[in-house]
């Protein structure tokens, strides 16, 4: 006799939640086609070795099987540091990190610096200038700053404008604000090849979308064509972002 008791549903539960987690991240980051090949190869496992006991099927397979974990560590590496980070900002040490908060001056220091992004974003949305600006948030982004220019200058709204200014040598590629402070400009992100991206959205939006598929970074983009407000974080574009939006939206994310 099966015993079916609370501890096997809460077994089931957990299994589920982190099944759907996972699939949401595939989905998210453009892998879906990937992660379905690998839970495909995993159920032919489960059938050849476990319910039908095909013995030469069942041998090759558990020889895959054995170096399964290295290879999805390599295949979903990516996605595994993102879920790792996911949870160490999440739960009880989120609420640990309350604790030991900065000060209120550096809050408000904080929202000073968030609020020289949005104005200048909403003078570039004005002239129609082109922008791509990306927060750092728990992942470092060091890797990225590299391909652009390092500047380590302190956030101010004339210097973003004068960085995106058309004529400007620096106004291609993205700026990366990390630690309160413009880290790099002119710098080069990974570019989403999701195809459910609407055709009106440029390149920029593109390589946004791509760099919150790939980090936790946030994304502002400034469209040269319409002058929209954009918004990528977690693997999502919001699109027609007002000013109060985007200073709700860079508030929360980064004090999160």
């Amino acid at each position: 006799m099966i015993n079916f008791g609370i501890k096997d549903i809460v077994d089931i539960l957990i299994i589920a939640l982190l099944l759907f987690y996972v699939y949401r991240m595939m989905k998210n980051s453009g892998t879906l086609s990937l992660f379905y090949g690998v839970l495909v190869f995993f159920v032919l496992w489960v059938l050849a070795s476990e319910i039908f006991d095909m013995r030469l099927t069942g041998s090759i397979l558990d020889k895959f099987m054995s170096i399964g974990v290295i290879v999805l560590v390599i295949l979903f590496q990516d996605q595994i540091k993102r879920f790792l980070i996911d949870i160490g900002s999440h739960g009880r040490l989120k609420f640990i990190k309350r604790l030991f908060r900065h000060e209120k001056g550096n809050d408000e220091a904080s929202h000073a610096r968030v609020m020289a992004v949005v104005y200048a974003c909403m003078s570039m949305s004005k002239s129609k200038t082109g922008a791509l600006i990306v927060f750092q948030r728990k992942m470092p982004l060091t890797v990225y700053e590299k391909t652009g220019d390092i500047i380590d200058a302190a956030i101010n709204m004339r210097l973003i404008e004068n960085i995106f200014f058309k004529n400007s040598p620096l106004h291609d590629g993205a700026m990366i604000i990390a630690s309160n402070r413009i880290t790099s400009v002119g710098c080069i992100l990974p570019v989403s090849h999701d195809m459910d991206i609407p055709k009106n959205l440029g390149l920029r939006h593109r390589a946004a979308l791509g760099m919150s598929q790939e980090t936790d970074a946030v994304c502002v983009i400034v469209s040269e064509e319409t002058g929209g407000i954009s918004v990528a974080k977690d693997g999502v574009i919001t699109v027609r972002v007002s000013t109060q939006d985007l200073e709700h939206i860079l508030s929360s994310s980064l004090t999160e």
